[in-house]
């Protein structure tokens, strides 16, 4: 049994849906802080996400956190595009954790190793998972209007 019925969204694509709209809830909560406190707390808490783009200020916080609210709605939702969507996402995180990795390999630091490996193990996971077949099917399957 795959854990599914007709209608029902699959274990996989609900904790990936999840984990979009914390990450959304996160950086717009601290969005809305940067912007009604300036300075209350450092911008770098959004680095771990955001890759740098947290130096263009509280408006990128919660642009990105807007996206990754829609890429979760539409996961929720089954909208094919939003599949894709949260692909393109994984494999952009990927790309940005290999430099941080390759440091953390030559300056022997196990510590940001281990947290930034799990971040791409995270990420390809997330994507294998979504470029399935039968998860592609269950979006084609599952087409619903915007």
């Amino acid at each position: 049994m795959s854990g599914t019925t007709d209608n029902s969204l699959p274990t996989g694509v609900r904790t990936i849906a999840v984990l979009f709209a914390l990450c959304a809830m996160y950086l717009g909560a601290v969005g809305v802080v940067l912007l009604l406190r300036p300075g209350s707390i450092s911008m770098t808490v959004g680095a771990p996400l955001l890759f740098g783009l947290e130096l263009a200020g509280p408006y990128m916080f919660l642009l990105v956190a807007l996206v990754a609210g829609a890429i979760a709605w539409g996961l929720v939702r089954k909208v094919n595009v939003a599949r894709h969507a949260a692909v393109l996402a994984a494999v952009a995180g990927i790309v940005m954790l290999v430099p941080p990795v390759s440091t953390a390999v030559v300056m022997v630091q196990p510590t940001s190793l281990v947290k930034d490996g799990l971040g791409i193990i995270l990420r390809v996971a997330a994507a294998w998972y979504l470029s399935q077949g039968h998860i592609a099917d269950e979006f084609k399957a599952g087409k619903r209007s915007l």
